[in-house]
């Protein structure tokens, strides 16, 4: 069994408005259009759903790396107390790992999402070609998506800082 393109199958499968109004009949012109609006705002729908997606990812992620951080400036400081018995490098390590698993799994969730927007947009646009969707709204640019982008830049400016001891985390 081989796995077809989404968007040809939707292409193959298809039915314009104009073919649909004719094995239906002109007299249901009014549900055909009501129905075309629907499906427009079930890809909007999507189009959130996928955003709250990445935005579970985010808070994921954005928690692995503060409590990744948190561990690192903690036991960092319970390193230099007399008497500890902590490894030198065990806060660091434990800390980066921490900060690597939550920007591994964002940048994973990012290009999940980038991917899946591309065949949602694809899909909707080959739709509004054939007529079953009208194309008069637009995509607005994810602000969950540069969000994500903004914490992964944070998350690797966390790496850099722990790894180094460097600005702004030495």
């Amino acid at each position: 069994m081989t796995e077809q393109d989404p968007t040809r199958a939707l292409k193959d499968s298809a039915l314009n408005l104009q073919r649909a109004s004719e094995i239906l009949g002109s007299g249901d012109a009014a549900s055909l259009e009501l129905s075309s609006r629907r499906t427009g705002m079930s890809f909007q729908r999507t189009r959130m759903s996928a955003d709250r997606t990445l935005m579970s990812i985010i808070r994921t992620a954005l928690s692995l790396i503060g409590f990744g951080f948190t561990i690192f400036q903690f036991f960092g400081h319970v390193l230099e107390m007399p008497g500890s018995t902590l490894k030198p490098g065990a806060p660091r390590n434990f800390g980066l790992a921490l900060v690597s698993l939550g920007l591994v799994m964002l940048t994973l969730g990012i290009i999940y999402h980038l991917r899946y927007m591309h065949g949602l947009r694809a899909e909707r646009e080959l739709m509004i070609k054939e007529g079953l969707v009208h194309g008069e709204s637009h995509y607005p640019i994810s602000l969950t998506l540069i969000t994500a982008g903004l914490l992964w830049l944070l998350g690797l400016l966390a790496i850099t800082g722990m790894s180094f001891n460097a600005w702004p985390f030495g």
